[in-house]
Parts: C-alpha cells; structure tokens; sequence
C-alpha cells in the first residue's frame, strides 16, 4: 500500500515536471518575440533553473512550490501591447527602448518596467474660456483639439502627462491668440484662428512628441447686451439697404420716363398711339369718366368752319 502512494505522488510529481517543462518552453518562445538577447538568455536560464531543481529534487512539494514562482514570474513578465499602443520601457529606471505591438517578455524581478501610450487620436474638450477681445467685448468661447502621440518615449520622458498639458496648454494659446483680435474679426474668421490655433499648439506639443493635427472653435457666446445691439445694427444694414434698392429703383424708372417722353417728343403719331393705349387700359372700368383730350388743329378746323 506504501509503495503504491509513493507510486502516486511520483506520477504526480513527474505530470506536474511535464507541465512547468511546457511553460518554460513557452516563456522562452515569447521572450524570442522580443528579439532581445538579455532577455532571451535571462528567461532561458531561470526555466532550467526552476526545471532542473524540480527534476533533481523529486519532491512534489517542491515541484509545486517551483511551478508556481514560474508562473508568477510569467504573470509579471509578459507583455501584450496591442496594435493601437507602444510601451516605453524603462530599465533600472533608464530608457531602453520602445516596445512594439504584440507578445513581449521584459526582465523581472522590478529590473524593467514597461509604460504602455496610446497612439490613437485623441480628442480635448477645451472648457470653456471668457476671452476679452481687442475692442474690450466679452465672449465665452468653446473649442475642441485633436492630436495624437507620434513619439511614445517623448511623451513618457518629457512631460508628467502629456494629455493634462496638451489641454492647459489649449486653454492659455486660446486666450492669447483671440485676446489680438476685433469681436468682428473673430465672428468673421474663425477657419483662419482655428489654423492659427493649431500651429501655435502643434509648435508647443512638438518637444512633448505629440502631433496636433486640428483645432475647432465650437461656438462663441456673446453677452445679451451685444447680442440686442448686433440684432440693431444688422436692422439698420437692412433698411439702409432697403432704401438704396428704392431710391435705385426710382432713379431707373426716372431714366426710363425721360427716354420714353424724349421719343415720343420726336414723334408725333406715337403720341396719338399712347392716347388710344391709354382710353383702352381706362375703358375696362365701366363707371369711369372719361375725359378725351383734342389736337389743337381739330379745334381750329370747326372754328374756320364757323
């Protein structure tokens, strides 16, 4: 009955052998992914260290024991990085090197220490800011930024964080760049401020390895003072416009009575035609009186008759 239990615990031990053997294997295989050679011979030296004791010592305890600080190890020391990220690795507190999507295996033990930045666009609801313009107007403005990180180990080593110093950073170019102009300039040329803004963050962000690649004014609040003198000055544009289409308008129709009444001048049976024109137009009201002017030479022809 004895030799059967220690039968047992030997099968045990030798399963439990098996499966540390294909972890190690496969700890091994993911640090060749990293193609780092100080990496690739730690993990292989620390598997046959972890396999060797366990196949020499023929303990089951202490198989198990071993099993499980290699699975601990394997927990702390691979990496998966996806398509969208980088990691910026850091050893003895030292830039290494950045860390591509995938498997990765760094050192244990705290020797490396991966920092994953995502590379994706990002998008900075810039709050909203009371600027004073140059004509001494109060405006809220909102605005929105998109930028993205273009060197990861530039975004690690460079600024505590890069998101929190992209924003403040819009928020203090916003009041600056727009305190130079007119409120009539801001209103009337937002496409070029929002070029301007994005340069001007772009050129600051540049050292911090983050691309700004655009900047939107979203909406301008204007105080309801300014909004009722706006809504009187955009009246009075309308009837001073009104009042030059009228007067234009009259002036057309002056030239035209004058070059009409200048032919008929010219001709005398056009003016017979337009009499005629004219009883036809009157005659279509029936309770009209009609008052039928005569050439003065009809006149003189009955009072020769006389």
């Amino acid at each position: 009955m004895v030799f059967n239990i220690w039968a047992f615990l030997n099968t045990v031990n030798f399963i439990v052998i098996i499966i540390q053997a294909l972890f190690c294997v496969a700890w091994v295989l993911f640090s060749l992914n990293s193609k780092r050679t100080s990496v690739i011979v730690l993990t292989s030296a620390i598997s046959a260290v972890i396999l060797g004791a366990s196949i020499f010592a023929g303990n089951l305890v202490f198989s198990i024991i071993l099993f499980f600080i290699l699975i601990s190890l394997m927990a702390n020391t691979v990496k998966i990085v996806n398509e969208y990220q980088r990691g910026v690795l850091l050893r003895f507190g030292k830039f290494a090197y950045v860390v591509g999507p995938g498997i990765n295996v760094i050192m244990p033990f705290g020797i490396d220490r991966m920092l994953i930045v995502d590379l994706r666009t990002a998008t900075i609801d810039v709050p909203r800011q009371e600027i004073i313009t140059k004509d001494n107007i109060p405006v809220n403005i909102d605005a929105v930024v998109y930028f993205n990180v273009f060197q990861p180990e530039l975004a690690v080593l460079k600024v505590q964080n890069y998101f929190n110093a992209t924003s403040l950073l819009a928020q203090t170019i916003l009041r600056a760049i727009l305190g130079k102009y007119d409120l009539d300039e801001i209103l009337a040329k937002r496409q070029e401020l929002n070029e301007m803004l994005r340069e001007e963050l772009d050129r600051a962000t540049d050292p911090w390895g983050v691309k700004v690649t655009a900047t939107e004014i979203k909406s301008i609040e204007l105080p309801e003072e300014m909004k009722r003198a706006m809504a009187k000055q955009a009246e009075a544009e309308r009837e001073r416009r009104a009042k030059i289409i009228r007067a234009e308008g009259e002036l057309q129709a002056a030239e035209k009575l004058s070059e009409a009444a200048r032919i008929i001048a010219q001709n005398y049976g056009a003016l017979q035609l337009r009499q005629l024109q004219t009883l036809s137009e009157i005659a279509v009201e029936k309770n009209s009186t009609i008052i039928f002017p005569l050439p003065m030479e009809i006149l003189k022809f009955f009072a020769s008759k006389d």
